[in-house]
C-alpha cells in the first residue's frame, strides 16, 4: 500500500483508488486451515482433517478448477473484489429470523434530553449526515495513511432489506435501479406499533428546523392510533416465510405502504415507557416490542420515553464500523449545530400521515402468531451487561500488552473455568482499507493461547512462567489480527469456494474438507466476538451464533470495559458464570503483570 498516496476529498473519491482484497492461494489457505484448527482438535480429528486437506489440494481435486473461477471472477471487469458475491450469500443467503439473529444495537451515552428533544435532535443530525453524503462532503477516513472504503455510506439512508423465498435482496440507492442518492424527503415514526410518514425534509429541499421535528413528533404521539395488529411483526419471521406474506401483502393491497417504508431515509422508533435499568435498555433495543420495529429497516433510531437512545441496524450492507462513524458524528456535537450546518429552518409543523396496512383475516392471525413466535424466541434467549470500571485500554497499554489481546486471553481463561474447555472463537476484523472491504474472520484459539491457559492452570506454574505465556498467546493474537487485516485468513476464501459450487449446483462428490472435524469444529462457536470501541456508545450487543455460543459484544475505553452477553436461555447460567470467572480473571491478570 502506497502510504505517500494523495487521497481525495470527496467522500467516495478513493474508492477506484483502494488496493484490492488479495486472494490467497490455495496452498497458502489449506496451511492456514490446518494451523487455524489444530489447536481446537483430537490426534485423530486432526489426522482426518489432515487426509481432507491433502485430497483438496490433490491434483485432480475440483477444488483447483474452484479457485481458478473465482480468480477469473476476482479480474472480472466491475468487480471490486472477490469477495462481491460472497457477502450477499452470507448475509442475504441466510433464512433465519435476522431480528435477534444478525442485526446489531449500540445504547447511546447519556443525555439530559427529553424524549422529544433527543429524537427530534438525532433525526435533524441523521438529516445533516446525508446532504453530506449526497454532495460528498463527509470526509472519507484515512488512517495511518491509507483511506478506507466509505462504500457502504451509500447504505445508510432508504436502504432496505427485501425478503426472498431464496435469497434476499437489498433495496437501496446508488445502484443501477436508484441511481445516484435518495431523493425521498421522509422517515418512517413508529408509536405504539403505528406507522406514521413524515416529511423531515422541506418541498425545496431545505430540512425541517429542530422546533419544526419535535413539534411533528409531538404531534404524531398525541395523535397515532394504535393498530390492531402492527405489520411489523412481519419482519421478525424466518426470511422465506416473510417473503410470502409480502407477496400476500401486495396481493392485499399493500404496495403503496410498503413502499413508504422501504424507501424511507430511516425508521425512528418511540417507545412509550422509559426502562427501569440499563440492561432493560439494552434489550429492548435488541428485540423490543416487534410490533414497533422494521427490522429489514438499515437504520431504526429508537428513543425512549426519558430520552434514553440507542439504534439497531439491519446487517447485510452495514459494519459496525460505519454504525461507529455515523453515530459518533451524530452525537459528537450539540444537534443545533449540526441542524443549523444542514441549513435547516422552520417551516411549520412537517407534513405526516399514517401508514396503514390493510390486513385479512388471515394476515392479521399471521402478524399475531409471528408476534407470539418472537417474544417466546427472545424470551428464550438469556442477556447481560457487565461493567468492568477498574480496567481500560490504559490498563494495559501501561503493562506493556495490547488492549485486545488482553481481553481475548482473558475471555479464553474465563471459558476454560466456566465449561472445562477452549472452544472455537470468532472476531471480527475490519479490512476496510481494501475497495468494498467489510471484515475477515479471525479465529482465536491458537497454540500459544492454549499453553496460556494450560500455564494459568497449572498449580506448579510461578508468575515468570505465566507472564511469559500470556505475553506470548497476546503477542500470537495480535500477529493473526494483523494477518486477517492484510487478508491472510482461510476461513472466507475456502467458504466461497464450498458457496461457488452449491451455486452451481452440480452433482459432484462432496469435497471432504468441509465434512473435515477442522472445518466444522474450528467454525462451530463457543465464543463470538466484536469491538466497538466509542465513548458516544455504552453497549453494544448482538446475538449468539449457536446453541451452545455466548455472544460478547464489548466497548473497550480507555477507562473501562463495558460487555454485553447473550446466549440461547439453557446456558445463561453459564454465561452468568463466564462474567464472574471473567471479571476475576482480568484481575488476576493484571495483577500478574503489575507483578513484574
Amino acid at each position: 500500500m502506497n502510504n505517500s498516496q494523495e487521497w481525495s476529498s470527496r467522500t467516495f473519491g478513493n474508492e477506484e483508488l483502494l488496493p484490492r482484497v488479495p486472494l490467497p492461494t490455495l496452498e497458502a489457505s489449506c496451511a492456514r486451515f490446518l494451523e487455524w484448527c489444530t489447536p481446537l482438535l483430537s490426534t485423530e480429528e486432526l489426522a482426518t482433517t489432515e487426509a481432507a486437506v491433502k485430497a483438496y489440494l490433490a491434483p485432480e481435486s475440483p477444488a483447483h478448477e474452484l479457485h481458478a473461477t473465482l480468480k477469473a471472477y476476482d479480474e472480472s471487469e466491475g468487480v471490486h473484489s472477490w469477495l462481491d458475491t460472497f457477502w450477499p450469500s452470507r448475509y442475504l443467503g441466510r433464512r433465519d429470523r435476522i431480528a435477534l439473529n444478525a442485526n446489531f444495537f449500540f445504547l447511546f451515552k447519556e443525555s439530559e434530553e427529553s424524549q422529544l428533544e433527543r429524537a427530534a435532535g438525532l433525526v435533524a443530525s441523521a438529516v445533516n449526515y446525508k446532504l453530506l453524503l449526497d454532495e460528498e462532503l463527509l470526509p472519507p477516513i484515512v488512517q495511518r495513511g491509507q483511506a478506507h472504503s466509505m462504500v457502504q455510506h451509500k447504505f445508510l439512508f432508504s436502504a432496505t432489506r427485501i425478503p426472498g423465498e431464496v435469497q434476499d435482496t437489498a433495496r437501496t440507492p446508488y445502484t443501477d435501479e436508484w441511481p445516484g442518492p435518495s431523493a425521498e424527503r421522509h422517515i418512517v415514526v413508529f408509536f405504539r406499533g403505528a406507522m406514521i410518514r413524515m416529511d423531515v425534509i422541506g418541498p425545496d429541499g431545505v430540512p425541517h428546523s429542530l422546533e419544526d421535528l419535535a413539534a411533528g413528533l409531538d404531534a404524531i404521539m398525541k395523535s397515532a392510533s394504535a393498530p390492531e395488529t402492527s405489520a411489523g411483526h412481519f419482519t421478525t419471521k424466518a426470511r422465506a416465510e416473510w417473503a410470502s406474506t409480502r407477496q400476500e401483502l401486495i396481493a392485499a393491497g399493500n404496495a403503496e405502504a410498503l413502499d413508504a417504508v422501504e424507501t424511507a431515509l430511516f425508521c425512528l422508533c418511540l417507545e412509550d415507557f422509559a426502562p427501569k435499568d440499563t440492561q432493560e435498555a439494552c434489550d429492548h433495543l435488541f428485540h423490543g416490542d416487534s410490533g414497533n420495529r422494521w427490522f429489514d429497516k438499515a437504520v431504526s433510531l429508537i428513543v425512549f420515553a426519558d430520552g434514553t437512545a440507542g439504534i439497531n441496524v439491519e446487517h447485510c450492507r452495514l459494519d459496525g464500523t460505519t454504525i461507529l462513524g455515523f453515530t459518533d458524528t451524530l452525537l459528537g456535537s450539540p444537534a443545533a449545530e449540526q441542524s443549523a450546518r444542514s441549513g435547516a429552518r422552520s417551516q411549520g409543523v412537517p407534513a405526516f400521515a399514517p401508514i396503514d396496512f390493510t390486513l385479512t383475516p388471515s394476515l392479521r392471525a399471521d402478524a399475531e402468531a409471528a408476534a407470539a413466535a418472537f417474544a417466546k424466541y427472545a424470551a428464550d434467549n438469556a442477556t447481560s451487561i457487565v461493567s468492568f470500571q477498574d480496567f481500560g485500554a490504559t490498563t494495559a497499554k501501561q503493562l506493556g500488552m495490547s488492549p485486545d489481546g488482553f481481553v481475548q486471553m482473558a475471555y479464553q481463561l474465563a471459558h476454560k473455568r466456566t465449561k472445562g474447555l477452549l472452544g472455537a472463537t470468532y472476531e471480527s476484523i475490519a479490512t476496510r482499507q481494501y475497495q468494498n472491504g467489510r471484515t475477515e474472520a479471525m479465529r482465536c484459539v491458537t497454540p500459544e493461547a492454549v499453553r496460556f491457559v494450560a500455564t494459568m492452570e497449572d498449580p506448579a506454574a510461578d508468575a515468570d512462567t505465566r507472564r511469559a505465556a500470556f505475553r506470548a498467546a497476546a503477542a500470537k493474537h495480535v500477529a493473526r489480527a494483523k494477518e486477517c487485516q492484510l487478508g491472510d485468513a482461510p476461513e472466507q476464501h475456502l467458504w466461497e469456494l464450498q458457496l461457488i459450487q452449491k451455486r452451481r449446483g452440480e452433482v459432484t462428490e462432496p469435497l471432504a474438507l468441509y465434512d473435515s472435524p477442522g472445518w466444522t469444529v474450528m467454525r462451530d462457536d463457543y465464543l463470538s466476538t466484536s469491538s466497538a470501541p466509542s465513548y458516544n456508545i455504552q453497549y453494544f450487543g448482538f446475538g449468539s451464533t449457536s446453541s451452545k455460543c455466548i455472544g460478547v459484544a464489548y466497548v473497550l475505553l480507555q477507562d473501562r470495559l463495558n460487555i454485553y452477553l447473550s446466549t440461547p436461555l439453557p446456558v445463561a447460567d453459564k454465561m452468568s458464570l463466564f462474567a464472574e470467572n471473567l471479571g476475576n480473571a482480568l484481575v488476576e491478570l493484571r495483577d500478574l503483570l503489575a507483578s513484574e
